[in-house]
């Protein structure tokens, strides 16, 4: 802890104190994730598209009274705050971490790389929780904000540190050193991630190798040319270094090294692992079988012969190691409820984190929380069950069902508090026992357990039962795609989020419930009843409805829905339909037709529309148009056109109505292509997904649709697949079949080997018609596939814009096909 007037010298801020003495505890980057705002200090961090200083206000209603801004900043806050001016907000926050690491002397693992670092970090934190009190990276928390707040949490209970640093360009890695300071370094691997912002893969190596300058041993696999030209470089720098000396511990499958890997050997569940160490003979085996999990298993076995631990305990934990949930999942429960599933892990970190995605699901106002005990936290039972019923409180939780000895014997902590509803069961069998007394409906339900505790019992209880295709909705990758657009918009211009048809497929309140928090400006969908539902689920946010009618106006203005008015007729009818209801100045949209011919006034009569809204009820919120190809470069001299329509058309509608509109005629194509139209608002669909034909957007799909193998049967030549007997083997064959078919949005034109799916990464093609619920795959030449095997028909591995070009038809139309009976789930990695 420090005090504000403490903080102020170590970031040499200038501090106007209303209490020199306030003591701070937590560090705050996003306001929305506030929980203990007495102790907190909030830095306004400005990014490429928000700027923190604009939530100060927010944040001193709430009870927030420490502030970092800029000295550039010119806000006007209560004098009962205290406001500390810097130069550099994101430096100060560096500082004052790297001033707080200073302050502790146990080992600290600094871990960096291309990929395996956040897996690394967790399972050296399963192999060593039982030695050690271990503080660690919450999730991912690797970039240039999130390790100061990983940093920010060592404090005397712990006794060894493990954080990861990952970089995307040069410079960042020494900003990062001098936070984490490691006195131990690996280095997982060298890769592609994350590559656009160094020249080559070896000026990649040498940044990321600035994180172990001052570490005393290292940790890396010598087979990667570009890792051991990297650790050569970096020794010859520190040669002449007296006082910095870095110990070596490498390993490798090829060549001599300190762990030198004799024997790799699989069976169908584990890798046999045999080395030399010190010229002795080591094994153990590993649950995995993929290269990946081998390379990040012999890293932590690695870590843990350096630090001595015995041969035994090695075995013994690292036959043990267990999966590494990289994501939380929302999911659809019984009785209407939602389930987040965040059962693998339980610590302080990860469940504040999980909070506050809880936080973020508005569609039920009821909220539970399911929480095991939390196992080797450092902390005394006491103090860490205290900081657990702060959080329930702060986050406003309505009911507590804790699992285990630890939260059994602390239930008084719990009780008696009004607005929680608590049950306590020392066991998981009680819990069951119990379970149907319980009566989850109508809510949302977070459940956060430490693996041993077998929390995927409670899942398969609370889960709603449907078939086991499955559309998983990547929530990290969209917030990503979002931010690659924001990138390039001007700073004033706003974000439209399309959310019609389902949001293409993947999902509507969900995904507006996404959107809305992090705080897209407007909604469009194409109905009002889609509207409605959204407002239902706690979608606060303005929703532009693009295709009003005459029988849903009352649901227009009983959900403050803003309808897009396209014609004289529907203009008059629902001024008529406000003028009897007694509505002024309702907000709606006029919609320009320019040059798509499908809806809208024509532009020549934009007086005329401007007369008819000025003698309305009616106030216009925004003027827009539909630029019909503006994806096409043969086409730019049309969609010109239709901008120089929709500018001159917009220019007589100011006039003649006397006040300004946000303007938008750009869609997602657009917003790249043809950055001079996007006006005051974007209209944003399918590219928040990763589908845009511009390649130089960095976009990730973020959708999978999975499902799984039902049947094998194995075939002779002449025999035949599927309806309509067309389908013949011509050899011996191995069908399988999997459980989707056009019910599911699978279309029947991949039938006959026109489309394919990844079954273990790779291809197999249709074969035979594609039936109402399953399809079948030739699976021949595919050695090694069973029945229950998972199969990917499009994700990331196989683009959905392939399968679009397999059918003849756009990306739009597979998305938005997807039946409603797959059950969509929701992550954030």
């Amino acid at each position: 802890m420090y005090t504000i007037e403490q903080v102020a010298g170590i970031v040499k801020g200038k501090l106007q104190a209303a209490d020199n003495s306030a003591v701070i505890e937590h560090l705050l980057l996003d306001s929305r994730k506030l929980v203990f705002p007495a102790n907190t200090l909030f830095f306004s961090i400005k990014g490429p598209r928000r700027d923190g200083h604009q939530y100060l206000q927010e944040l001193v209603d709430k009870g927030v009274t420490n502030f970092v801004i800029h000295e550039a900043a010119t806000v006007q806050l209560p004098t009962t705050v205290n406001i500390l001016v810097v130069k550099d907000t994101q430096v100060a926050l560096q500082a004052l971490a790297a001033y707080h690491r200073k302050q502790f002397n146990y080992p600290v693992i600094g871990i960096t790389g291309s990929n395996g670092k956040t897996i690394v970090k967790e399972w050296l934190n399963q192999l060593l929780a039982a030695k050690y009190a271990i503080v660690r990276s919450p999730k991912s928390y690797n970039s240039q904000i999130g390790v100061p707040l990983s940093v920010w949490q060592m404090s005397t209970q712990y006794r060894l540190g493990i954080f990861e640093a990952g970089i995307s360009q040069s410079g960042e890695m020494e900003k990062l050193e001098k936070i984490i300071q490691p006195e131990i370094g690996i280095f997982t691997n060298v890769g592609d991630a994350h590559s656009e912002g160094f020249l080559n893969s070896r000026q990649k190596v040498k940044e990321k190798l600035q994180l172990f300058k001052h570490a005393k041993t290292l940790i890396y696999c010598s087979d990667y040319p570009e890792i051991n030209e990297g650790v050569a470089d970096l020794v010859q720098r520190l040669r002449n270094d007296t006082d910095n000396k870095i110990n070596l511990f490498s390993w490798s499958i090829k060549v001599d090294a300190t762990l030198k890997i004799v024997s790799l050997l699989k069976d169908e569940q584990h890798t046999y692992i045999t080395a030399l160490y010190h010229n002795e003979e080591v094994s153990l085996k590993i649950p995995f079988t993929d290269d990946a999990a081998m390379e990040n298993a012999i890293n932590c076995w690695c870590l843990l012969l350096h630090l001595n631990i015995d041969s035994n305990y090695i075995e013994q934990q690292m036959a043990q190691l267990a999966p590494v949930a990289m994501r939380l999942e929302l999911k659809k429960g019984i009785n209407n409820c939602s389930i987040i599933n965040d059962s693998y892990s339980a610590d302080i970190s990860s469940f504040k984190i999980a909070l506050d995605f809880l936080a973020q699901q508005q569609q039920h106002s009821r909220k539970t929380v399911i929480l095991s005990d939390i196992l080797e936290s450092g902390k005394t039972d006491k103090q860490l069950y205290e900081t657990v019923v702060k959080l329930l409180l702060q986050k406003n939780i309505s009911r507590f069902i804790s699992i285990g000895a630890q939260l059994y014997r602390q239930r008084s902590l719990f009780n008696g508090i009004p607005s929680l509803e608590v049950h306590h069961y020392e066991t998981m069998d009680a819990f069951k026992k119990d379970f149907y007394n319980l009566s989850f409906h109508n809510e949302t339900i977070l459940l956060k357990g430490a693996r041993i505790f077998a929390f995927e019992k409670i899942v398969t209880l609370l889960e709603q039962k449907m078939h086991q295709t499955v559309l998983e909705i990547n929530l990290t990758a969209l917030q990503h795609n979002l931010k690659q657009y924001q990138q390039i918009l001007q700073p004033h211009t706003k974000i439209m989020a399309m959310v019609k048809a389902f949001s293409y497929g993947s999902g509507s309140y969900e995904i507006a419930n996404f959107l809305q928090f992090q705080k897209i400006d407007y909604l469009a969908v194409a109905y009002a009843d889609e509207g409605v539902e959204l407002r239902k689920a706690g979608i606060s946010l303005p929703i532009m409805v693009m295709n009003a009618e005459l029988t849903t106006f009352h649901l227009l203005t009983q959900f403050q829905l803003e309808p897009a008015l396209y014609s004289f007729e529907i203009l008059q009818a629902f001024n008529q339909f406000l003028e009897t209801e007694n509505y002024n100045n309702f907000p709606v949209h006029i919609e320009l037709e320019t040059g798509m011919n499908r809806l809208g006034f024509l532009t020549a009569d934009a007086g005329a529309v401007a007369l008819a809204i000025v003698n309305s009820n009616c106030k216009v919120q925004s003027v827009f148009s539909h630029l019909a190809a503006s994806e096409d470069p043969k086409q730019d001299a049309f969609t010109k056109q239709q901008a120089w329509l929709f500018g001159e058309a917009c220019e007589t509608l100011k006039l003649q109505l006397g006040y300004s509109f946000i303007k938008h005629i750009s869609n997602t194509a657009g917003i790249s292509r043809h950055p001079n139209l996007q006006l005051d608002m974007v209209r944003l669909g399918i590219g928040m997904y990763g589908i845009d034909a511009n390649p130089q957007l960095n976009l990730k799909e973020t959708t999978t649709l999975k499902t799984t193998i039902a049947q094998i049967k194995h075939l002779r030549a002449g025999e035949s697949v599927s309806y309509g007997h067309t389908a013949i083997v011509k050899r011996d064959s191995v069908i399988a079949t999997v459980r989707l078919g056009y019910a599911d949005g699978y279309n029947r034109r991949f039938s006959n080997g026109i489309a394919q799916m990844l079954i273990k990464n790779k291809p197999a093609a249709t074969i035979g018609v594609v039936c109402m619920d399953m399809t079948m795959l030739d699976i021949t030449d595919m050695p090694g596939i069973k029945e229950g095997d998972e199969v990917i028909v499009f994700g990331p591995q196989l683009s959905v814009k392939q399968l679009a070009q397999w059918a003849g038809t756009i990306p739009y139309e597979i998305m938005s096909s997807i039946s409603q009976r797959v059950k969509r789930v929701y992550y954030e990695e």
